[in-house]
C-alpha cells in the first residue's frame, strides 16, 4: 500500500517537472504531491498563499505551481478538496527550512489549532540526478506514510479520524466557577466568583464563595475575605456580639449570679 501511494506521489512530481534548488526543495514539494495524490487541489502556492484571506477565501479556483519555491527557506500551498459526504474545508500548509528539517504545519479552515509534524531531510533526500525525479528521494514510502498519519489523517472528509476543534467552554470549566456550595456550615454563594472587571478596567481580585472560621477555614491569598462567619457554624471563636450571649428577641447578655459579664 506504501508503495502504491509513493509511486502517485512520484507520478505527480513527474508530471508537474519542477526545479529543486536544495534537498528542502525536494521534501517541501513531495509535501505537496501527496496533498495533490490524496485528492486534493492546489488554490495558492508561494507568496499568494501567505496572504490574510489564503484560507478563508471563498475561491477555489485551481492555480499552478508557479512561484512554489521562490521565497527563501519557506514554502506555503493552499488547498481545496471537491466536497463529499463527510464534507470537506481548505487547508493551509506552511513549510520552514531549520537546519537538517523541514517543519510543516497544517491548518484547516474552520479548525483552531494546527497539526504539526517535522521531517528529518537527509532521511528522504537523494543525491542530484537531474531528470530522473525518482532517484532523487529515499524511503518515499515512508515518508508519504508519515505526511498520511500526521497531517492528512486529521482533517475533516479524510479517510482518517475528522478532526474537530475543542470549545472554549468544555476548557474553562465555566460550570464550577457557577456552582454554589451547599455543605454544612457553608452557604450559597451569593459573592461573584472569578476577578471582576470594574468599568474602570482595574480588576479585583474574586470574594471566596463560602463562608469561614476555625471549623471551615477560608481561602488563601489572592482573594477579598469573605463577609464574616454563620450563625450556628460550630466555631470556638466566640466574640461579644455572639449569639450564645442573648436570649431570644435580642436581649441583652444575661448575669450569672454573682458574677459580671464575660468581657473581651
Amino acid at each position: 500500500m506504501a508503495d502504491e501511494r509513493s509511486n502517485g506521489v512520484v507520478a505527480v512530481i513527474r508530471a508537474a517537472r519542477p526545479s529543486f534548488r536544495n534537498k528542502h526543495d525536494k521534501v517541501a514539494f513531495a509535501v505537496h504531491a501527496t496533498f495533490l495524490a490524496a485528492g486534493y487541489y492546489l488554490t495558492a502556492a508561494g507568496p499568494s498563499a501567505y496572504e490574510d484571506d489564503a484560507l478563508t477565501s471563498s475561491s477555489t479556483e485551481e492555480v499552478g505551481i508557479d512561484r512554489w519555491n521562490e521565497l527563501e527557506d519557506e514554502y506555503a500551498f493552499v488547498y481545496a478538496k471537491p466536497a463529499s459526504a463527510k464534507g470537506s474545508r481548505k487547508v493551509l500548509i506552511k513549510c520552514l527550512a531549520v537546519n537538517d528539517k523541514l517543519v510543516v504545519n497544517a491548518l484547516e479552515d474552520g479548525v483552531r489549532e494546527p497539526v504539526h509534524i517535522e521531517i528529518d531531510v537527509d532521511d528522504f533526500s537523494a543525491e542530484d540526478t537531474p531528470g530522473n525525479y525518482s532517484a532523487q528521494y529515499k524511503d518515499l514510502g515512508k515518508l508519504v506514510k508519515n505526511l498520511d498519519r500526521d497531517i492528512l489523517s486529521k482533517f475533516a472528509g479524510s479517510s482518517g479520524s475528522p478532526s474537530s476543534a475543542v470549545p472554549a467552554s468544555s476548557i474553562t470549566g465555566s460550570s464550577d466557577r457557577s456552582r454554589h456550595i451547599d455543605e454544612p456550615g457553608g452557604r450559597i454563594a451569593s459573592e461573584p466568583w472569578g476577578p471582576q472587571i470594574q468599568p474602570s478596567g482595574v480588576v479585583l481580585p474574586p470574594v471566596y464563595p463560602g463562608g469561614s472560621s476555625d471549623t471551615f477555614p477560608g481561602s488563601g491569598t489572592g482573594y477579598f475575605p469573605t463577609r464574616g462567619g454563620f450563625i450556628g457554624d460550630g466555631s470556638m471563636l466566640v466574640g461579644p456580639n455572639d449569639p450564645r450571649f442573648f436570649g431570644s428577641g435580642g436581649q441583652q447578655p444575661s448575669l450569672n449570679r454573682g458574677r459580671q459579664p464575660c468581657s473581651f
